[in-house]
């Protein structure tokens, strides 16, 4: 759970996620938000030894988030980890779900868009933009996904291995789409889990105009680099020969075989 200024949001959702059950951990990036996350994060891992934090020197952005808890969680030896936000957008009730999906899937998808637009207190124009961003993935990159942006997701140990997590170049909200697009290129199993997101009640958003470009380039890079690998291999494909026929006689008639031309054979001999 990566958090930067989550101060009114961490203490309750950490409370609903270590309720799941004794063998919930929570592990918290925290940027080092100025509004003092980080001591709240301190505070309930001092109550609670499934509780872990990690503190950051600033903001390094959420790819980067990402990757450290992942590797962390490994670490520590999760067999499965899922990342959520902390501003209460997504339910941790859906955690529970999510694992069951798990024993079918490499990857679980906790979906917006799966059974429509499932949005609670988010703007139409937050909805639209996301919308939007969805389609322009989906048909630049292929992926057969729904909401490849969403950030509430599973993944098994070997997923994210396969994955190659620690390589991901995208810092943004771009991470959550190359993630995706890394694991169906590996040939895992991806599946999508309906969810009803929850618009934040507390705090700002943190989607900026980098952040937006960012994602933007990325799927257009991953779309034109696909084409083109498609198109190389359609040139490069091997063209099987088949055996051509016979050539015809100068005079037009067709070679003689067989006994006919073991008759002409000996006719000419006399």
């Amino acid at each position: 759970m990566p958090t930067y200024n989550e101060r009114e949001n961490l203490q309750d959702i950490a409370t609903r996620v270590l309720a799941l059950g004794p063998s919930y951990h929570l592990l918290v990036v925290d940027d080092n938000s100025p509004d003092g996350t980080g001591e709240v994060a301190d505070r309930l891992a001092a109550q609670d030894s499934r509780v872990t934090v990690v503190h950051r020197s600033g903001k390094l952005g959420l790819g980067t988030a990402y990757i450290e808890g992942f590797r962390r969680a490994l670490a520590q030896g999760a067999e499965l980890v899922a990342e959520m936000d902390a501003d209460g957008s997504h339910d941790p009730t859906y955690l529970a779900e999510m694992v069951a999906a798990a024993r079918d899937a490499d990857v679980v998808v906790g979906s917006r868009y799966l059974t429509g637009v499932n949005a609670v207190n988010w703007g139409f124009r937050r909805i639209l933009l996301s919308k939007l961003a969805n389609v322009y993935v989906s048909r630049a990159t292929g992926m057969p996904i729904r909401d490849a942006t969403a950030g509430f997701v599973l993944y098994r140990r070997e997923a994210l291995e396969a994955i190659q997590f620690e390589t991901v170049r995208s810092r943004g909200y771009a991470f959550q789409i190359e993630m995706k697009y890394r694991a169906r290129a590996a040939g895992l199993r991806l599946t999508e889990h309906p969810i009803i997101f929850f618009g934040r009640e507390n705090g700002g958003s943190k989607l900026d105009r980098d952040t937006v470009w960012e994602a933007l380039g990325l799927v257009l890079r991953i779309g034109l680099r696909d084409r083109a690998r498609a198109v190389w291999q359609a040139l490069t494909r091997p063209v099987s020969r088949k055996r051509l026929p016979q050539p015809i006689a100068a005079s037009g008639a067709v070679p003689a075989t067989g006994p006919i031309a073991a008759h002409l054979d000996r006719t000419q001999a006399k």
